[in-house]
């Protein structure tokens, strides 16, 4: 059967069911006749005649040309919010099983915004629970699905992200940068300056330039997520106040209001989500103070990083912040904070995994190495720098390696073992001469700032 004639069918049921004849149906648009060939699915309905129906009937325009009620979608959007703030509170396991459910149900009703949803929250529920490919496939597919439907740019920017971030954490450190990057000039080329979109890019390209060395670049990308900042609101409370709205609205039947507050809340989710990688911007902040000796700015700074990223509940990124924190801390002569910080870290560490764990358990030994090297404590420095080194190798982390073996070096050749302290050096240049590690090409053009966005 065509879709004419069981859209005529729908309007003739409908039409019964309420009781109405056929020209009071009609008046005053069109006529008996019209409502007559229509519902004998002769005659293709235009989108101003299904809207005018619709309004007569009483029902919507979705429900009139699906025959799905709006309320199975409205429900469901409303279910995809509440699995959000599952995910935003940090409770991953059982947002990942909400959205496997929800998309499903997407999948069921042939929703597509629905099913991107799912798919992305699946994405990020793997994303930081470690599960790199399950999480890129996810990615993928929602990519895949935007990209069918002839969605723009900035609605595919979260899945292409995520996708990203799957590369940086599984060390394609490179490639993580091309994905951003090319999204970035896409953005700027085609006029598509969105201020979410773009914090969401620029914030995520920080992790990749800084496992890079391309510290500069990094610093530039927080200043410009920074900036935008202002322009992206994301009040956690506004949120969950849309979402229990909606549900009220939803058991009274107005629909459409509960759609409004829906809308609002997911979009203030999402927001919420991008404080993660607002944090890194402090992080960077943290970083460039540190770097011009500026010990207490930089405290300031990462702290801050560090109480955003723990109330996402980001272990990971947590956990890199606080060996930035820690290095501080030592600069400024609180050792023994500083180990404390480390130690706590590691005996957390050892159950994070999966390659990004054990970047941050050695980025922890290497400096409770430099600490026990500034008390002379050779042999526990020595037992630290090596204990990093086992970590690092297994992650493919060339700039953290190099780097490791100069100190490794420098220790060696100080307690006069100048052959084991060349056999560090040179292990140490064959990981800084990795291909894909060294450079990058020209920046991503910065966005003009305008008042009217």
């Amino acid at each position: 059967m065509d879709e004419s004639a069981v859209i005529g069918q729908r309007v003739q049921r409908l039409r019964t069911e309420r009781g109405l004849t056929q020209r009071q149906l009609a008046d005053p648009a069109y006529t008996a006749s019209y409502i007559s060939t229509l519902e004998s699915g002769k005659v293709r309905p235009s989108e101003t005649a299904l809207r005018f129906l619709a309004e007569r009937l009483g029902t919507t325009y979705e429900e009139l040309t699906t025959g799905r009620p709006a309320r199975l979608g409205t429900e469901l959007r409303l279910a995809l919010t509440d699995a959000r703030h599952l995910l935003a509170t940090g409770t991953l396991g059982e947002a990942a099983a909400r959205f496997r459910e929800l998309l499903a149900e997407a999948d069921e009703l042939d929703l597509t915004s629905e099913r991107v949803e799912a798919l992305t929250g699946l994405g990020e529920c793997a994303l930081e629970s470690g599960e790199l490919t399950a999480a890129r496939e996810h990615f993928e597919e929602a990519e895949r699905t935007l990209a069918a439907a002839g969605e723009p740019l900035p609605r595919r920017v979260r899945a292409l992200r995520g996708r990203a971030v799957t590369h940086l954490l599984a060390g394609e450190l490179r490639y993580a940068c091309y994905v951003l990057e090319t999204a970035i000039d896409e953005l700027n080329a085609q006029g598509l300056h969105d201020p979410d979109a773009l914090v969401l890019l620029y914030a995520s390209s920080i992790g990749p330039y800084m496992d890079m060395g391309a510290h500069a670049r990094a610093a530039q990308a927080a200043e410009l997520a920074l900036a935008l900042a202002p322009r992206v609101s994301d009040p956690a409370l506004v949120a969950g106040m849309h979402r229990s709205v909606a549900r009220t609205l939803l058991a009274e039947g107005r629909i459409a209001e509960a759609d409004a507050s829906l809308a609002k809340a997911q979009d203030l989710y999402q927001h919420l989500q991008t404080r993660t990688e607002l944090a890194h911007c402090h992080w960077m902040r943290g970083y460039v103070h540190a770097q011009n000796s500026d010990l207490e700015g930089a405290e300031r700074e990462l702290r801050t990083a560090r109480e955003m990223l723990a109330a996402r509940s980001a272990a990971l990124y947590t956990a890199q912040v606080e060996v930035e924190l820690a290095d501080v801390l030592r600069r400024q002569g609180r050792r023994e904070e500083a180990v404390d910080l480390l130690s706590r870290l590691l005996e957390f560490g050892t159950d994070l995994g999966d390659g990004r764990g054990a970047v941050h358990a050695a980025g922890a030994h290497r400096l409770l190495g430099l600490i026990a090297e500034g008390d002379g404590a050779n042999e526990r420095a020595e037992e630290h720098y090596v204990m990093a080194l086992a970590l690092l190798e297994r992650t493919g982390a060339a700039g953290d390696l190099a780097d490791l073996c100069r100190l490794l070096g420098d220790l060696l050749r100080r307690t006069g073992r100048t052959e084991a302290a060349l056999d560090a050096y040179r292990t140490g240049l064959g990981h800084r001469a990795a291909p894909g590690t060294t450079t990058l090409g020209p920046a991503p053009t910065p966005p003009p700032f305008r008042d009217s966005w």
